[in-house]
């Protein structure tokens, strides 16, 4: 209901959060910190809290140089896309493709989820999630030269 009345503008959660003075509305105060400014869909709420609890800074509606706005980026490295229904249609499935291929110039890489992750299979959302940013910590989307048995083109 909070992110509701947030979203349309009826009132603001620093106006809530003002109304919640005291130690015994902390958890109140804490949750307020889940509300979005702008939420598009219920996937973009529920996923945004998702990635939050698992301890990701993630940030709603960038607009990425070269790509355009994207759902989420998840630690200023990730771009999560979360996708309906019309984008199984072949126009949008070229656009998601040629949006995906921007980023991966802009040194970002992409990944998709659907209503059936982001609802029914959270964690394992999560999990893939958390399993793309540590293999880009360690190095695994490196240039090719760096990787093992990697020969020079000739």
């Amino acid at each position: 209901m909070v992110q509701s009345a947030v979203s349309q503008a009826l009132l603001s959660a620093e106006f809530l959060r003002s109304k919640l003075p005291g130690n015994r509305n902390g958890k109140v105060r804490e949750t307020l910190l889940l509300v979005l400014p702008r939420a598009d869909s219920l996937l973009e709420v529920l996923a945004h809290t998702h990635f939050t609890r698992a301890g990701l800074r993630v940030r709603m509606h960038v607009d990425v140089p070269g790509v355009g706005e994207v759902d989420c980026l998840i630690n200023e490295c990730l771009i999560v896309e979360l996708d309906g229904g019309t984008h199984l249609e072949g126009k949008q499935v070229k656009k998601d493709q040629y949006r995906n291929n921007a980023g991966m110039r802009g040194g970002l890489l992409t990944l998709h989820y659907y209503y059936v992750d982001v609802v029914h299979h959270p964690e394992r959302m999560v999990a893939e999630v958390l399993t793309v940013l540590l293999n880009r910590e360690v190095g695994r989307y490196a240039p090719a030269r760096y990787a093992p048995g990697w020969v020079p083109p000739s």
